[in-house]
């Protein structure tokens, strides 16, 4: 298994000729040698999974790597056995929905980088006693695809609340009583206001107010005098609520007055169990933005190999080990004036092979990476190229039927252990990231394994960097100097 493996990254001639020579070297005594040698490009070029492994896990097994540092938050998926939501109320997505989704969030982020202004849409809240406000809603970016969650304190006295973190969006928001219009089943305690003695509602006449369109792709609109926000996603979920100020709470020690935040009174959609969104975007109105003169507008995170198991979303400068493997790269300038975090990207390794795609293409599509997008979404041409190296290092495994935009697919049953090829992204400042063999496949079942990538539907849509392909990795956002870092291992 291993020869035939690895044989598939080199032409046929060659493979007839290394085994002629090894026949030889048996004759001659030195055939050991020559099978070590073709291990250990297998293993420098390969993954070696165990199929078992790709099954989740019903039991949380908290990660024993990563930083323990000051304004560090645990971050596990919202749907696995580490997360403390209750199960019942959480409409768990079906596979094909979190892919509908997915593409979804992805045309949002391709819609934005070519267009400068979003609008057309209404957005309308209605209530007897506070009369109406109409907010324009733009495309709107998926909610359903963040799977990440964190859980903070808002309020005096302190209420946690279990958030989504988004490096994709900017306004922070959570579901707020009396919910004048519509609340949809969350698991914590909805948040009272009026319980709060540091609550303040923002006035439409403020400054702050005006300047919300920025965060939100919203005009901002004004009931009895208070600022009113709204925010609509691709699947047609959206919250609309007052925009105010309150204490956060990160940890015992990063408490923060008067957060800006979104109050919302009319929330409706496919949000689950969870409170709200943390919006971690490059907007003035961003938890990053708002808490600079603290962390220096620096945060990490790292995302688990699996549902079952944690990660972490810091803030500020770390000092842990992981830290001194960071490599950098800077912010595209293409994203210059867009909240979302731009990368150039410069070329892609399959077992070790480049593909041979002009740099061109790679510039003209532009990439983004986030912390929403499940998938990463490439230009055509490189994703068939990418697709065709992966399929050639993989032709000794039997395909199985494509799911839904996943056509790559492998029938895993009736294995123990399959290698698969490593992938390494260049970006930019000479940064090359291995991805994860955590985050190559996406597993609907053991028949039904697929390469976790996927293709733009034209050659100018932004290609995206997605969470599955961030698996492990310490991530780190130096927004301040304007650039990304990364390193293994990170959790």
């Amino acid at each position: 298994m291993a020869i035939n493996t690895i044989s598939s990254s080199f032409p046929r001639l060659f493979l007839v000729c290394a085994l002629a020579c090894l026949c030889s070297l048996k004759a001659l005594g030195f055939a050991s040698e020559g099978r070590e040698t073709i291990e250990k490009n297998l293993l420098h070029h390969t993954h070696t999974v165990q199929v078992s492994s790709l099954l989740p896990s019903t039991i949380c097994t908290p990660s024993t790597k990563g930083p323990h540092r000051k304004g560090s938050l645990k971050v596990v998926h919202k749907n696995g056995p580490c997360s403390q939501l209750n199960q019942d109320k959480t409409k768990i997505p079906t596979d094909v929905e979190i892919l509908e989704q997915d593409q979804l969030r992805a045309e949002f982020i391709q819609y934005s980088r070519h267009s400068k202004r979003l609008g057309g849409k209404v957005l309308r809240r209605k209530s007897e006693s506070k009369g109406s406000a109409n907010i324009p809603a733009n495309l709107g970016r998926s909610f359903r695809t963040n799977n990440y969650i964190v859980t903070v304190g808002l309020g005096t006295p302190k209420r946690s609340l279990t958030l989504a973190f988004d490096t994709g969006s900017d306004l922070t928001w959570t579901q707020c009583q009396p919910c004048a219009g519509s609340c949809y089943d969350q698991d914590d305690v909805i948040f009272n206001p009026s319980h709060s003695s540091t609550y303040t509602n923002i006035t439409c006449s403020s400054p702050l107010c005006s300047q919300l369109l920025s965060a939100t792709g919203n005009r901002p609109a004004c009931s009895s005098s208070t600022c009113v926000y709204g925010v609509l996603y691709g699947d047609r979920s959206f919250s609309l609520g007052f925009f105010g100020k309150e204490k956060l709470t990160l940890t015992d020690k990063d408490v923060f007055q008067n957060f800006l935040f979104g109050c919302g009174q009319d929330n409706e959609g496919l949000f689950g169990a969870i409170a709200g969104l943390l919006g971690l975007g490059r907007d003035k109105f961003s938890l990053v933005e708002q808490t600079a003169n603290r962390y220096g507008r620096i945060f990490s995170y790292c995302l688990p190999s699996t549902s079952s198991s944690t990660g972490h979303l810091t803030f500020g400068e770390g000092s842990d080990k992981a830290s001194k493997a960071i490599k950098f790269s800077p912010f595209s300038k293409s994203y210059s004036k867009s909240s979302f975090y731009g990368l150039d990207l410069l070329g892609i390794r399959v077992a070790g092979n480049k593909l041979a795609i002009p740099p061109s293409v790679f510039s003209t599509a532009g990439l983004v990476i986030d912390s929403g997008t499940t998938l990463t979404y490439l230009p055509p041409t490189v994703y068939n190229a990418l697709r065709t190296a992966f399929r050639q290092a993989m032709k000794n495994y039997t395909m199985g039927e494509p799911f839904s935009i996943l056509d790559t697919c492998y029938d895993f049953s009736s294995r123990k252990t399959v290698y698969i090829p490593r992938i390494v992204f260049s970006f930019s400042g000479g940064v090359d990231v291995e991805v994860d063999k955590s985050g190559v496949l996406l597993v609907r079942n053991l028949s039904q394994v697929c390469l976790a990538f996927t293709g733009n539907k034209n050659a100018n849509d932004t290609a995206i960097f997605g969470n599955t392909q961030q698996k492990t990795l310490e991530v780190v956002y130096d927004v301040g100097r304007s650039r990304i870092g990364f390193a293994p291992g990170g959790c």
